[in-house]
């Protein structure tokens, strides 16, 4: 039975120049889309109750509070349920915060990037530092106690101790979760053809991540996934639901899901979707191999790590027999560590899972 369910909301103000998702500057289109969103929801949701929704984009918060109320209309959840919607900090006041939490959203995550000004403007974002912290202090005082903020590191200009500041800066603001990204330009962002000089190399990069852990967890933040941290009980329930290999509905544009034994992903195209919402451009049944290869890699990005029983009887393997070459390199080198139910990456094999991953995957 599936349980959760992600809705991505494809537009945005303007695109940053780092962005390569499935979003696009075209709010005209919002109307069509949401009928057609409507139309893929009612046509695809089986009517189970919902444990985790999860509003991605995009700039979900470019809806009106009816957008919400109609989508959410159509789906079966309650105040035990995880409800999340993205937001951008210049999009969105108490009002708007209030009713969004009148409709059952209990759980915010704005997108910061980071506090400093300056290299808000070279990376293209509409907000200023100011509006991160008034949203915040707005969510907690219309009663959301689940705020998540996201960031960014090897931004352009960045420095670790200017990293380290933005970190602080989120903690002050009693928040439970943060997120946070190591910066890729892939194609088809603007970076990618404007590529910035003064962009942090590798070894700056791996240190403000390491920087990172020690801030975070000094705050009392549980680092429960490579690049997420959260009070305690503050997991986010929807992206756990990823890391362990769950099913789940993927709605709209260029979403993704994964119910039944069927992966599937929808058109990116904003036109090609509202054409015909109801048509998955991908559907493959993955064989069992590429399971274990999924739960493998989805395993090693909790850090709690991978559980080898739980491997062994779905895939009928002895995982320790299986990889003991590889376990026993990356345990000689430290980058892997025995656990009570099995391996998980230390904070040096982190930096390093590219290269581990691919030799479990090989």
């Amino acid at each position: 039975m599936v349980q959760n369910a992600y809705i991505h909301i494809p537009f945005c103000r303007q695109k940053c120049n780092y962005c390569s998702f499935v979003s696009y500057p075209e709010l005209e289109k919002k109307d069509s889309y949401i009928k057609a969103l409507l139309f893929e929801i009612s046509e695809r949701y089986e009517g189970e109750y919902l444990k985790t929704i999860y509003f991605g984009g995009g700039t979900p918060s470019l809806l009106e509070i009816k957008d919400f109320e109609n989508i959410l209309g159509l789906l079966k959840f309650d105040g035990n349920s995880e409800v999340t919607v993205e937001l951008n900090p210049e999009s969105v006041g108490r009002g708007y915060l209030r009713k969004l939490k009148e409709l059952g959203v209990n759980r915010l995550s704005f997108g910061c990037q980071t506090f400093d000004e300056n290299i808000l403007k070279i990376i293209g974002r509409k907000h200023k530092p100011y509006q991160v912290v008034e949203c915040v202090k707005e969510a907690q005082n219309v009663g959301y106690n689940n705020v998540s903020l996201d960031f960014i590191y090897g931004l352009p200009a960045q420095s670790v101790e200017g990293f380290e500041a933005d970190l602080k800066k989120a903690v002050d603001l009693n928040i439970q979760h943060v997120s946070l990204y190591g910066l890729k330009i892939d194609s088809g962002c603007y970076f990618y053809s404007h590529r910035p000089d003064n962009l942090p190399d590798e070894d700056l990069q791996a240190d403000m991540y390491l920087t990172a852990l020690n801030v975070m967890r000094e705050n009392g933040f549980n680092h429960y996934e490579i690049s997420n941290f959260a009070k305690a009980g503050f997991e986010s329930k929807h992206n756990l639901n990823y890391w362990d290999n769950n099913s789940y509905y993927g709605f709209g544009v260029g979403a993704h899901g994964y119910t039944g034994a069927v992966r599937y992903s929808n058109k990116v195209s904003v036109n090609d979707y509202i054409d015909n919402p109801n048509e998955h451009i991908t559907e493959e049944v993955p064989s069992q191999a590429e399971k274990l290869e999924e739960e493998i890699f989805l395993g090693f990005r909790k850090m709690s790590g991978i559980n080898v029983e739980q491997i062994n009887r779905k895939f009928s393997i002895d995982f320790d027999n299986e990889y003991k070459n590889i376990l026993k390199k990356y345990v000689d080198y430290g980058y892997l560590e025995k656990t009570k139910i099995g391996y998980r990456l230390t904070d040096s094999g982190i930096l390093v899972s590219n290269v581990i991953l691919a030799d479990f995957l090989n």
